[in-house]
């Protein structure tokens, strides 16, 4: 079941030293690169369907081709390592074990998108994971991949190491490039988008890091071969980090459209001690959560989640047993949101604030049912009424868990009242 195309040098030992890496095919896309015209590169990701790993899932062919033309201005590759979403783990692992994989994909960005200067936006927490990538990079310019003259090709990109300082905001677009910029880490109102107005002002490109990870294999081994695995409209392999309640939780390299429960039994081995499975959060924190029963007829692919009525996300899966007790984890999730709000829009600083305080209120004892009808209408009053979509990040799971497991909210009300 599992395919290995990010993931096939993770259990090579050493392979994030350049030596070990190219003796398992590193950097052997560059001379195919520099033969392609970078149109045709541009094209080669269209047509491979590669969709945005970040949790958006945005054709990223599609999203190069929104740069303008002629413009008198640099272009900037910003690739988002700031993996702040609980229960996401993904980038970090090619960050540790195959660093330069991504090292070559940014080279095929930048070449494809007339790009000279990238910039990796690294999570701050990542402490042992920026030195790695800094010692892959220097490797990197030492053997010649970067640098005035990559490849021996007349073609200049320098990549640079930008650490976060520990802010959730950060993962999204605008606010990073703000942070990177020197500035409060604060979301920008769009349009302009980056692709036109970006990084210092000039047309900048944007991509997670699993999606810069998966050029090498497409531009080796073409379109085609990529959309090999997947659906028709989510192709290719996707790494998911399953943790929670499961008996194998871990790293698992799998197509798109697989069957979730199949994956978490076959894969994960199921539930872990014998207990019933109560719901599934499918891609990370912010993504509405799946009951039991959804869980049954949900494939692994952005449109199955869609018809669901939740998302794919960063395909961070989270399983949930039947201890689990619901309305805390809604405490916890909201807490962790109203933490990170950068405090730009009123809706999201004070909003999310109230919400915690109606939750702890409840599990105190002391909620009425008037006061779950409230969360309920604060999740519609703050849902897209600010700059970002942190909010959103937070209402979307919530109102799910209202939804799907209200009675648990209610029996806290009821006992308290008996």
């Amino acid at each position: 079941m599992e395919v290995k195309i990010l993931s096939a040098k993770f259990d090579i030992d050493n392979a994030h030293q350049i030596e070990v890496a190219k003796s398992h095919g590193a950097y052997q896309t560059l001379e195919k690169l520099f033969s392609m015209a970078p149109e045709d590169v541009t094209n080669e990701v269209k047509d491979s369907g590669l969709r945005g790993r970040g949790g958006a899932g945005f054709p990223a062919g599609v999203k190069w081709g929104f740069l303008p033309k002629d413009l008198d201005k640099p272009t900037y590759l910003a690739v988002n390592s700031d993996e702040s979403e609980p229960a996401t783990f993904k980038d970090r692992y090619i960050l540790v074990k195959d660093p330069h994989l991504l090292i070559e994909g940014i080279i095929i960005c930048c070449y494809a998108i007339d790009c000279h200067d990238a910039y990796i936006y690294i999570r701050g927490e990542y402490t042992s994971q920026v030195k790695g990538l800094q010692r892959a990079i220097d490797e990197a310019y030492e053997a010649g991949y970067l640098g005035e003259t990559v490849n021996g090709h007349d073609f200049r990109l320098d990549v640079t190491v930008h650490r976060g300082a520990g802010a959730y905001v950060c993962g999204e677009e605008t606010a990073l490039l703000e942070s990177i910029e020197g500035k409060k880490g604060q979301p920008r109102s769009k349009p302009p988008f980056p692709a036109v107005v970006g990084l210092y002002d000039c047309p900048t490109i944007i991509n997670n890091v699993q999606t810069i990870a998966s050029l090498p294999f497409i531009i080796q081994e073409g379109a085609d071969a990529y959309k090999a695995h997947g659906t028709e409209k989510s192709t290719g392999t996707h790494l998911f980090g399953i943790s929670g309640h499961v008996e194998k939780p871990g790293m698992y390299e799998l197509p798109l459209g697989l069957p979730l429960m199949e994956v978490l039994e076959k894969v994960a081995g199921g539930v872990w001690k014998g207990r019933q499975l109560k719901g599934v959060i499918p891609g990370g924190s912010s993504t509405p959560v799946l009951t039991a029963e959804e869980a049954k007829t949900v494939n692994l692919d952005y449109e199955s989640m869609a018809e669901h009525k939740t998302m794919f996300g960063s395909g961070g899966i989270v399983v949930l047993d039947e201890t689990v007790d619901m309305v805390k984890l809604v405490e916890n999730l909201i807490y962790f949101y109203h933490h990170e709000s950068c405090g730009q829009c009123t809706p999201c600083r004070e909003g999310l604030g109230w919400m915690l305080k109606i939750v702890k209120k409840i599990i105190a004892g002391e909620g009425t049912m008037a006061d779950i009808d409230l969360l309920v209408e604060l999740c519609d009053n703050i849902e897209m009424k600010t700059v970002c979509v942190l909010s959103a990040a937070c209402t979307m799971p919530v109102r799910s868990y209202l939804n799907k497991f209200r009675d648990e909210f209610e029996a806290y009300v009821t006992d308290a009242a008996s």
